[in-house]
């Protein structure tokens, strides 16, 4: 197989993380990872220049929220071998944004030829991680079951600032029934690694949201009828801030496409 519409998510569902890399990284996989992977742990991703690598970690640990960081690289090595055997940044996500002076400017499946000597990648937990638990419990979430990409929002949750990095938090949204929303709660807590627990619960105008069905990232999500709307920090967080920063070259994820880690998704500690 070579197209990448040969293999799609729910084709995956089954193989280890190990093994979707390199379908990855063949390129015969590009799309969302939501679902694939269980019990791994997903990861959001910034690759930034040295020179700026040290204000970002500063943010992580101010805002360990939206930002659990859980793997570093060395400066230039594209390898993350706390993370996962033979995991190559360059190729091993399904998705990558590039931004140019904080300005989306393309996004890519590979970034061999982007790759410099100077760039340090950050691994960051994701959300993606706690879902197999809540699916497991029996609590239904609408874009796991139909293979879409959980809606994103730019909240007015403030994070703390570190050198050119700040601004809003940015939050998922899982709509759930009212029984399910204490058991989701106790269920996120133990994964802090992947957001934890959720930040808010309801009215979405509380947190600076305007329209449920405008996400700024993510797919659309159905009318939510007599569920409640549960907010939890989102990895997507720190692009928000690297934009805001207006970096000559910055890189991440595609949002929903994120790096399969070997890790056991209930990891308390990360090994950076």
């Amino acid at each position: 197989m070579t197209a990448t519409d040969n293999l799609d998510n729910q084709a995956l569902s089954s193989v280890t993380a190990a093994e979707a890399r390199l379908l990855i990284r063949d390129g015969r996989y590009q799309g969302q990872t939501a679902g694939l992977a269980p019990g791994y742990l997903q990861a959001n991703l910034a690759i930034l220049p040295q020179e700026n690598a040290l204000d970002f970690m500063r943010f992580c640990q101010r805002n360990p929220k939206p930002c659990p960081l859980v793997g570093v690289s060395e400066t230039g090595d594209p390898m993350l071998p706390t993370l996962g055997h033979d995991i190559n940044i360059r190729s091993d996500v399904p998705a990558y944004n590039v931004y140019r002076n904080g300005v989306l400017d393309e996004t890519v499946n590979d970034i061999a030829d982007l790759w410099r000597d100077d760039f340090v990648t950050f691994a960051l937990g994701c959300s993606f991680t706690f879902e197999h638990a809540l699916v497991k419990a029996g609590i239904p979430l609408w874009h796991f079951q139909h293979r879409k990409t959980v809606p994103m929002y730019r909240s007015n949750i403030m994070t703390r600032a570190a050198g050119p990095f700040g601004g809003e938090t940015v939050v998922t949204m899982r709509a759930l029934h009212p029984d399910k929303v204490d058991e989701a709660h106790e269920i996120c807590r133990r994964y802090p690694l992947a957001h934890g627990a959720p930040l808010h619960v309801g009215d979405p105008g509380a947190i600076g949201i305007d329209d449920l069905y405008q996400p700024q990232w993510g797919d659309v999500p159905p009318p939510i009828g007599d569920h409640i709307p549960v907010y939890w920090a989102c990895g997507v967080t720190p692009q928000n801030a690297i934009v805001r920063a207006r970096l000559p070259l910055s890189i991440t994820h595609r949002p929903g496409h994120m790096l399969l880690t070997d890790i056991d998704e209930q990891a308390e500690v990360p090994v950076i």
